[in-house]
């Protein structure tokens, strides 16, 4: 399935219940793997079936986890070849939490899953989140569908920048799907200020120039599912890029340009659409910033290396 309808009105409640449990995952990998710059072994990645986890390391053994859209469960499996399973039916945080934790012990991997969710305003602990959930399995596997075209159209873009750059991977605090450029200069100090997210790891992430995109599903200043970019720090006349397609916008409360989802998936050709807004938004960002030259190469082909 290639973009799918999204309803963020309708469907909200699905999301945010999907964005709590992928906040219980996400906190594993800050408790198994040595920190990555900008937190990147902490992101999640969107594969064929779901929501992935990187290796998870945990005593003698290695792990890894899915979050399966596809089925509706979470599937765990160890280097020695254990396996364990539970279903999504909806059930509270606090039994989620139980559920992945017994999975986890019975694997031999024993990771505590204390704490609570990042960036958002109300950050219950886990274990103690007895709170009603709504979910339905199909509108699971829509948005799953959606952020799988996403990320198929972020990585062909990725593929045309010598520079550093993230991977196209899943923000599980945030709940949105980000590919960030980098120019290789340092960035002033973040004032910080997220909800619920230590100061230090916004100022680690921001530490140098950059220049990102992402989907995310509503919320956060914009009740419907959208591409952004932004660039920190952000240069005055970002507002006024001559950004493609038509259709995209700056958005004045969140101070970025966007693309909604819809408007996006109207257009004749969706993946043409993105990449446009993709590539316009990084070059005008680029040019107020005055970032060096020779960065971006064409995409790469298929099965070859591209032409440097």
């Amino acid at each position: 399935m290639r973009w799918p309808e999204l309803d963020y009105a309708a469907e909200r409640g699905v999301y945010e219940t999907l964005h709590a449990y992928l906040q219980v995952i996400g906190k594993l990998p800050t408790r198994t793997s040595p920190w990555v710059n900008h937190g990147w072994h902490a992101a999640l990645r969107v594969v064929p079936r779901g929501f992935r986890t990187y290796v998870l390391p945990a005593g003698d053994e290695d792990y890894e986890l899915l979050l399966d859209a596809v089925s509706g469960a979470v599937r765990l499996w160890s280097s020695d070849g254990r396996f364990a399973a539970f279903p999504l039916d909806g059930q509270t945080v606090a039994r989620f939490a139980g559920q992945l934790e017994a999975a986890l012990s019975d694997l031999g991997a024993r990771v505590p899953l204390h704490g609570g969710p990042n960036e958002v305003e109300e950050a219950v602990p886990f274990a103690t989140d007895d709170r009603p959930r709504a979910w339905d399995g199909t509108i699971a596997q829509r948005l799953h569908a959606a952020f799988r075209s996403v990320d198929r159209v972020f990585q062909e873009f990725r593929s045309g920048y010598l520079g550093k750059s993230s991977p196209s991977h899943l923000f599980w605090g945030s709940f949105d799907l980000a590919v960030t450029r980098f120019s290789g200069r340092t960035a002033p100090e973040h004032p910080g200020g997220f909800p619920n997210l230590p100061d230090r790891v916004t100022r680690e992430a921001y530490s140098h120039e950059v220049i990102s995109a992402g989907f995310w599903p509503g919320g956060g200043g914009i009740d419907e599912a959208a591409v952004y970019a932004y660039a920190y720090p952000s240069p005055k006349g970002l507002k006024d890029v001559d950004v493609k397609p038509r259709a995209a916008r700056w958005h004045e409360g969140l101070g970025e340009l966007v693309l909604t989802y819809a408007d996006m998936r109207a257009a004749a050709d969706p993946d043409a659409a993105l990449m446009a807004f993709l590539e316009s938004s990084y070059a005008g960002a680029a040019a107020l910033l005055n970032w060096p030259e020779g960065l971006t190469v064409p995409k790469g082909p298929v099965g070859r290396p591209p032409e440097v």
